[in-house]
């Protein structure tokens, strides 16, 4: 007999399909490995207060990736091509095919994944509550009417009596419109979309927008070859929302040019965004003091966590004296400063990594009005010169 056959099996073959982690691979939040007595390879979601969750699919694939958002959300995981009774809410309330809630369950269940799963725990909350909510006859709960029949006159009766603010109410119509859209385009289980032609209510201008005399202020508190005015100079000078910042690094550099694929878009869009460097933002990065993997770093010259680097600029703008700005309003000050410099809505679009015109048409429209009124004032005098 060949000794050879007598060898056991090598240890990766008998601890099952899945592989165990190395160190340079990080697991998702909440998502531990944990090897039962035998050796056997076995993953676990664990979220306080709840049970811990047993994960089947293989680390690093996109089916991990959505098992892991439903343990997220508290919401069982199916398999493409299976089916399940899908349960809502809280309250496991089940609701009949066809109804709102039925509907709620299904984008709950089958679009896990397809945007980052904070945005769908956002949009989750609005959608059950509305489920939850009482119709204007007061006698059934909305998740019980069928959502075939929805209007939009329905969608701002919803929005008008389940909240108060504008802001608050353009979260619910986005929130239903998101569902709706994924019920047309993806699930094909409705023809329009009822939230379609519903405007957004005007809600202020948000986050400050700085002005030229602020990034000045700042640049004066902060001197070139410091962390804050690298941070400045890559919010300015990129327009990264904050989530990338943190993570943009040497790697994501070629040729003068920086390519990345925004958090936010990385499961919605897809949208990638490639951008030149500009001479301003080269100098700082040489200046530093910037990392490798991560441009900016912490003291410890580890990577900035995102909510880490927003507390950080929170006490570089307060260094300032300027309380009132912050790492988004940067990003606003530079797409203002291109529309006001002659950007086109598509060059905002591609700079900027937005889908739609509605945000850049916000900036050029804005820069064209100034402009016509620094022309038109000279019809105020007397005598136009």
């Amino acid at each position: 007999m060949n000794l050879t056959q007598l060898t056991p099996p090598p240890q990766a073959a008998i601890l099952g399909t899945m592989p165990r982690p190395r160190k340079d691979n990080k697991l998702p939040k909440g998502v531990s490995f944990d090897p039962d007595r035998h050796g056997n390879v076995r993953y676990y979601f664990r979220a306080p207060g709840r049970k811990k969750v047993r994960l089947q699919e293989t680390p690093g694939t996109d089916q991990f990736d959505a098992e892991v958002a439903c343990a997220r959300l508290g919401i069982p995981y199916v398999k493409e091509g299976e089916e399940t009774s899908t349960e809502v809410g809280s309250t496991q309330r089940t609701y009949p095919e066809g109804s709102l809630g039925w509907l709620v369950g299904q984008y709950k269940r089958r679009a896990a994944g397809s945007v980052t799963e904070r945005t769908m725990m956002l949009r989750i909350r609005i959608l059950e509550e509305i489920c939850e909510s009482i119709g204007p006859k007061g006698k059934r709960k909305r998740g019980m009417l069928p959502f075939a029949m929805m209007e939009k006159k329905h969608v701002t009766e919803i929005r008008d009596e389940l909240r108060e603010t504008p802001g608050a109410r353009n979260d619910v119509v986005k929130a239903l419109s998101a569902m709706f859209t994924w019920a047309v385009d993806t699930a094909d289980l409705l023809k329009v979309n009822p939230c379609h032609g519903i405007k957004r209510l005007y809600s202020g201008e948000g986050f400050h927008t700085w002005t030229e005399e602020e990034v000045i202020q700042y640049e004066d508190t902060h001197p070139p070859g410091s962390r804050a005015r690298l941070a400045l100079n890559i919010g300015l000078f990129t327009g990264f929302r904050i989530q990338t910042m943190a993570i943009v690094g040497r790697q994501h550099m070629n040729d003068g040019w920086i390519k990345i694929r925004p958090n936010k878009t990385k499961k919605s869009s897809g949208v990638e965004v490639e951008i030149p460097i500009l001479p301003e933002l080269q100098q700082a990065i040489d200046e530093g003091p910037a990392g490798n993997m991560t441009l900016l770093v912490t003291d410890f010259g580890k990577p900035f966590s995102v909510k880490g680097l927003g507390e950080r600029m929170r006490k570089w703008c307060d260094a300032a004296n300027l309380p009132h700005c912050s790492m988004h309003g940067l990003r606003k000050a530079g797409a203002t400063r291109a529309a006001e410099n002659g950007a086109t809505e598509k060059q905002l679009m591609a700079i900027y990594g937005w889908t739609t015109m509605e945000q850049a048409s916000y900036y050029t429209e804005k820069a064209n009005r100034k402009k016509m009124a620094a022309k038109g004032m000279k019809f105020l005098q007397k005598e136009p010169t």
